[in-house]
């Protein structure tokens, strides 16, 4: 009882932290027994505690004794199964090394042990209270549809997704995808299959057509009417344009990464559910619909694969996942 009065006379501050592909988002809540009273985000380009970011979270958690540190877990072995029986776990995947949740009574998620010795490790210097499974801020965040439709349902970080199917509550399929290291795996592989091309070039089998006109060249370093000044002012006048041709293809080249990306994301989604389909573990059915909530800002092109390719009705919701973290960890709590 006295606790709870004591606690009462402090406000709460709820650190959550996500990292994905080399930055940080810190976002923290100051909470009174009245509400919020302020928030602040910040991110941090690195995957590590460095000292701006212990300088920025120490400023808020110095003004209350009752600070909870929550981060997402984005592990590569992780994962959630269709089951909370003990005795069917395995049937669905060995859990023996790692940390397991039920969820709801209904379904299990779990990571491996020595991961989240890894993030406690990390965040030693703060301390680690709380650590969330990207399946439980996917089911937290479509609660409204899971609870009511039989969908696919995708959350998409920066170099992640958890892919997960429910019919009304009940978990179908699961698995998480990890999407930077399988797209570098790509890469180093075309990369490979070019250096090979290349090597196998053979110069004397390039055909010369006209000698000649080779040996032609030879005679431009002769010129030394070149009409200089009329070079210099069309130089001076281009150079505005060659500028703007830069800026549009460095935006072609966002463009073009972009596209490759939610294309990569959609053969990867593609796979995920045809094993869905063809696994005699799972009770798979047909799917219709898919809710993606995005944290990165997909472009449409993912959409339309999923639409024309799969003949999928796909909805798209924008997430703020480290602020959905917060509201779990308030959720835990009981604020």
């Amino acid at each position: 009882m006295l606790s709870k009065i004591f606690e009462a006379l402090y406000n709460k501050a709820f650190v959550n932290i996500v990292t994905d592909d080399n930055f940080t988002k810190v976002y923290i809540e100051i909470v009174s027994k009245k509400g919020l009273l302020s928030s602040v985000k910040d991110v941090f380009e690195t995957e590590s505690i460095g000292e701006d970011m212990q300088e920025f979270i120490s400023s808020y958690i110095s003004q209350t004794p009752y600070t909870y540190i929550s981060v997402l877990d984005t592990s590569m072995r992780q994962g959630a199964i269709p089951t909370c029986s003990r005795n069917r776990m395995d049937y669905f995947y060995d859990i023996s090394g790692c940390e397991h949740k039920c969820y709801a009574n209904k379904w299990t998620y779990y990571t491996y042990i020595d991961e989240i010795y890894k993030l406690e490790e990390r965040y030693k210097g703060l301390g680690l209270d709380l650590i969330f499974s990207p399946f439980v801020v996917l089911a937290n965040f479509f609660k409204d549809k899971i609870d009511t439709y039989m969908a696919m349902y995708i959350l998409i970080l920066d170099g992640y997704m958890a892919l997960a199917v429910f019919d009304n509550s009940e978990l179908l399929y699961a698995e998480y995808i990890d999407t930077k290291h399988i797209q570098e795996s790509e890469d180093i592989l075309s990369d490979d299959m070019s250096s090979d091309l290349d090597d196998n070039i053979d110069l004397d089998d390039v055909a010369v057509d006209n000698v000649e006109d080779i040996e032609s060249l030879d005679d431009f370093a002769d010129i030394e009417d070149l009409d200089s000044l009329e070079d210099i002012d069309e130089f001076s006048e281009s150079k505005d344009i060659e500028e703007e041709l830069q800026v549009e293809a460095e935006e072609e080249v966002e463009v073009n990464s972009s596209f490759g990306d939610d294309y990569n994301r959609f053969t990867m989604i593609q796979n995920s559910i045809n094993h869905f389909y063809k696994d005699e573990r799972y009770n798979s059915q047909f799917i219709e619909t898919a809710y993606i909530a995005d944290n990165v800002g997909i472009s449409g092109d993912l959409k339309k694969y999923l639409e024309e390719e799969m003949f999928l009705s796909v909805y798209v919701r924008k997430i703020d996942v480290v602020s959905e973290i917060c509201d779990l960890a308030k959720l835990e709590i009981g604020v």
